[in-house]
């Protein structure tokens, strides 16, 4: 359902280095306004597919892209339909795969990452900053108050502890790979032997939140996952195709509960506990936006859907 956004993205596909082998989109659209776009432009090596109902939803998509893939192809790449890469994109990320023991690659959002030098000659607050490397960066409200509380991740970006929630800052553009545990799906690939016996989980039903997440910590049986640095593009967060705020809460939590399963299926009680603790505590962040932001009731729907989503479990939790 983002027909212009599609558009943009290949227009920066046309401008790389290394051309891609193969495209494929995999349209999930009610309408056939996307499918008028490739009626009407072409594109090198570009097939396209319209999905009908049983395939539609993000993960079955792109299951459905990878059943599609030609034989020949030996790293598979997924991309938001609203992003933009830089001209070295593939380049980069081809070369990062030239390391055998490395079978899944992100890339970093250029205009989404929030990293500054650090001067030596300035104090930063621990609870208010967090530091790596030379680099800093700001706290949200959200990661503050987790300092306080003694609920922050003492693991550097894209780790996983224990309690599932880590720090979801990328890193600094120091052109440096980093190993991670969870890859972002707006830029994620993967090696082909990751495919041959794991499809992405179609638990994750529609819009599909955290599957990525899910994904990643499956593929690392096969070899490690890594971001780099040198992986980059523009992501613009186009609002179509969205769910409501309230579906949205209740994802946050159920699928999010879903992930830390699957990484960790036997939690401590203290991982328990800080997990429990951190819902409750965005839950009420997300609540008191009803009173300090403009979309008042988008942050009530979305704050009611996390409880919904957190009461639920006590009644029926996911299988894995």
């Amino acid at each position: 359902m983002r027909p212009k956004a599609i558009l943009t993205l290949l227009a920066s596909v046309e401008k790389q280095e290394t051309y891609p082998d193969e495209i494929l989109i995999i349209d999930g659209s009610t309408d056939d306004k996307t499918k008028a776009v490739f009626k009407k432009n072409t594109f090198k090596n570009l097939r396209y597919y319209k999905v009908d109902t049983l395939n539609r939803g993000l993960t079955k998509q792109r299951n459905f892209g990878v059943d599609k893939v030609s034989k020949h192809i030996d790293v598979v790449c997924f991309l938001d339909d609203d992003t933009v890469l830089t001209k070295k994109y593939f380049k980069e990320l081809i070369l990062t795969f030239k390391n055998k023991e490395i079978t899944g690659v992100g890339g970093i959002a250029l205009n989404e990452n929030r990293w500054d030098r650090k001067d030596v000659t300035k104090y930063y607050h621990p609870k208010k900053y967090y530091q790596f490397e030379d680099y800093i960066i700001k706290e949200g409200l959200r990661n503050i108050a987790r300092n306080y509380l003694g609920l922050q991740s003492n693991l550097y970006p894209g780790l996983m502890p224990n309690f599932s929630n880590g720090r979801t800052y990328g890193f600094p553009l120091n052109k440096k790979t980093y190993k991670v545990d969870l890859l972002i799906g707006m830029s994620f690939s993967f090696h082909r032997k990751v495919f041959s016996k794991n499809n992405f989980s179609t638990y994750f039903e529609g819009y599909g939140l955290y599957e990525d997440a899910d994904y990643s910590i499956r593929a690392q049986k096969y070899g490690n996952n890594v971001i780099n640095t040198k992986v980059q593009l523009y992501h613009y967060h186009n609002p179509d195709g969205r769910p409501n705020k309230y579906k949205y809460g209740k994802m946050v939590v159920r699928n999010g509960w879903y992930v830390w399963r699957t990484k960790y299926p036997n939690p401590s009680l203290k991982a328990r506990f800080k997990w429990n603790a951190i819902v409750l505590l965005l839950m009420t962040i997300r609540f008191t936006n009803t009173f300090t932001t403009k979309n008042k009731k988008e942050a009530f729907t979305e704050s009611l859907g996390r409880a919904i989503g957190w009461l639920s479990l006590l009644l029926s939790k996911p299988n894995i």
